[in-house]
């Protein structure tokens, strides 16, 4: 004889509402202490090679002297960029990661828990090199920071339009090796265009210096 089946309830959970959630509201809190101490917070993102580290390393230099820096690196493993940004006098926090792929905000406010941020006028945060987790998850910053590079290829940007969609500037990085490339800059300006009409573009060689006084002027420094 067959019994009657057992009751059984099934209950969708979305689980991207319940880590989002839960992550803008550790960013509201960062946002929050990050404006009662008059922080600039600038989150810079873009793959491995872009040049992030160099752009920050080429920004500090500029600002050293007129504004207190803080640095935080986000990495897998290793603190090579850190290290890299510290030999130019500047206070870093590194951030290892492990296995994710990305900076969240409750990683941000674990790691500046015991630093007095009253010190400090301007903070980068260099997020883990991968251009496509760290767009979703705000980490209380003034502005994200999307950089590309020549030497990505021309897809870049059309293959990552929601990254650029959630950025409030991109950063062309590389443009000196551009003619040596045969690399197209004003097609990739167009493809940002398409995806954001009015999102500023900026291009630059952290390497030469080329275009990064501009940066700092865009960034209201």
């Amino acid at each position: 004889m067959t019994g009657s089946p057992k009751k059984h309830k099934t209950v969708g959970i979305d689980i991207r509402k319940d880590l989002f959630g839960a992550n803008e509201d550790a960013a509201a809190l960062n946002k929050k202490k990050f404006r009662e101490h008059g922080l600039v917070v600038l989150d810079i993102m873009g793959s491995v090679g872009t040049g992030k580290t160099q752009l920050i390393e080429a920004l500090c230099d500029r600002l050293r002297g007129r504004r207190q820096i803080l640095m935080v690196a986000g990495d897998l493993a290793t603190t090579i960029d850190a290290d890299r940004v510290g030999s130019h006098e500047i206070d870093t926090v590194q951030i290892n990661t492990g296995t994710a792929c990305h900076l969240d905000a409750r990683m941000i406010r674990v790691a500046l828990d015991d630093v007095d941020l009253s010190k400090y006028d301007v903070v980068f945060i260099e997020n883990v090199g991968n251009l496509i987790c760290p767009a979703g998850y705000s980490l209380g910053a003034d502005k994200k920071i999307v950089v590309v590079s020549v030497t990505e290829g021309p897809y870049m940007v059309r293959k990552h339009p929601l990254t650029i969609k959630r950025a409030d500037m991109v950063v062309i990085n590389k443009i000196d090796l551009a003619d040596i490339l045969e690399f197209d800059v004003d097609a990739l300006v167009r493809d940002i265009r398409e995806v954001d009409a009015d999102l500023p573009v900026f291009r630059v060689s952290s390497k030469t210096g080329d275009g990064v006084d501009n940066l700092l002027k865009a960034l209201g420094f």
